[in-house]
């Protein structure tokens, strides 16, 4: 998980369909799944509805009996986990105890020795001799617990002996906002990774402009009224680089334009250097987009040029939104985010192109003069942060099919409304 900035809240109940309205899910790669909500035809795939807020989280169970957890989605990390208590439970935490099919990883397991990326910390034995595991990321926040295997389950389709992480105890930047999930579903390309484990080979989401519906997949999707996606390669090293994440989705950003004009910056700035700093990762644990500082820069720079008279800077040096994004606006009420340039990220064989309200973010308690309210520019710089990569967050995934194609090695993006592509699936909004 990158996590470089606060989550959104996905919540997703499951449905799945075999060919309806246009929609024919392929049954070699597809898993299959019980209805959650309305069954429109047979079961035949994992669909899976949500609602987004601050995280993207899925709603599912774990354990026998079930116990309903609810998980942020982060393709940034690999190990999944939970928060456990062997005590009384809230409804955001896991019980080991009430559980028949969960079992601790000891350390003589060679599970215990993977090392994967959410292990900056090597795995240590407890007084149990059990597999103990810190998992860190970049906000500060930490977690600690025991390697352990689980039954996990969407709807009637069941995944038994899943390796995640029990965490009983942490640091958190935000506890108020990690009260209202259980854990995080990592999704990279590690071999601890949900995906990886279950053994599936693509899956897609698509996150709605608003907060309102979207949907998950798993497995392999024909959408008749779907736009061809756009495919972009992903870049793989062998070798372990310092700054390199291998196990991320990792694209290469070609340049940028803001409306018809390209930065001008040489197409080497957006290749990772020697120490692999500079890799471009497609991350939904992460809300916003952030780049190197020279990229930023230029950005920054032509998108105050072009809005011009359109715009009101906030000139006040010491607000810094999220602690990376420093251009802000003064905006009145009646403002059309219609009349801003877009901001179009060009990669390897694909664009993805950010318009309208998702290039401003409204600093919700902060006002300017009168009427207007702060709006800070959805880009931040990395350097602020201390990252030395470029990260695509959901913010500017938002009305984007995204697929993530792991026999392929690609991700594939397709302009889509997503609230009405839930609906052309059947998912209520």
């Amino acid at each position: 998980m990158v996590s470089y900035a606060v989550h959104f809240i996905l919540v997703l109940p499951c449905l799945v369909l075999a060919c309806y309205a246009g929609t024919c899910l392929s049954a070699s790669d597809a898993l299959f799944l019980p209805l959650l909500t309305t069954e429109l035809v047979r079961p035949s795939n994992n669909k899976l509805p949500f609602r987004h807020n601050v995280s993207l989280t899925v709603t599912l169970t774990a354990g026998t009996p079930p116990q309903p957890v609810t998980m942020v989605l982060d393709t940034g990390s690999e190990l999944s986990w939970l928060h456990c208590k062997k005590t009384p439970t809230t409804p955001s935490v896991f019980n080991p105890l009430q559980s028949k099919s969960f079992s601790s990883i000891p350390c003589s397991s060679p599970v215990c020795t993977t090392r994967t990326r959410d292990f900056p910390i090597p795995v240590s034995c407890d007084a149990k001799k059990l597999c103990r595991a810190v998992v860190s990321y970049a906000d500060s926040s930490s977690l600690e617990g025991t390697l352990a295997a689980e039954t996990f389950r969407f709807g009637q389709s069941v995944f038994p002996k899943t390796v995640f992480g029990c965490m009983d105890s942490g640091q958190s930047t935000n506890p108020d906002e990690d009260s209202k999930t259980t854990g995080l579903l990592g999704l990279n390309l590690g071999s601890l990774s949900f995906v990886s484990q279950t053994g599936f080979t693509k899956f897609s989401y698509c996150i709605s402009g608003r907060d309102s519906s979207g949907v998950l997949l798993f497995g392999e999707v024909k959408l008749g009224w779907l736009k061809p996606l756009r495919y972009t390669p992903l870049v793989r090293r062998n070798t372990r680089l310092p700054y390199f994440d291998r196990v991320a989705y990792t694209v290469q950003l070609e340049g940028i334009r803001v409306g018809k004009t390209p930065l001008s910056l040489p197409r080497s700035v957006f290749v990772p250097d020697h120490t692999g700093a500079g890799q471009t990762m497609v991350d939904s644990g992460t809300r916003f987009t952030y780049l190197l500082g020279p990229v930023y820069s230029a950005l920054r720079a032509e998108f105050m040029r072009q809005t011009k008279g359109i715009l009101r800077v906030y000139e006040n040096p010491e607000f810094v939104f999220e602690g990376a994004m420093d251009l802000c606006f003064r905006v009145p009420p009646s403002f059309s985010a219609a009349r801003l340039p877009a901001v179009t990220l060009v990669f390897q064989g694909a664009e993805m192109s950010v318009t309208g309200e998702r290039l401003l973010y409204r600093v919700v308690g902060s006002r300017g003069s009168g009427r207007d309210a702060i709006h800070c520019f959805t880009f931040g710089n990395s350097d602020l942060l201390g990252v030395e990569s470029y990260i695509i967050g959901h913010h500017h995934q938002q009305n984007v099919w995204v697929e993530f194609d792991l026999r392929g090695s690609r991700v594939g993006f397709a302009d889509v409304q997503c609230d009405v592509a839930s609906q052309r699936l059947g998912l209520p909004g």
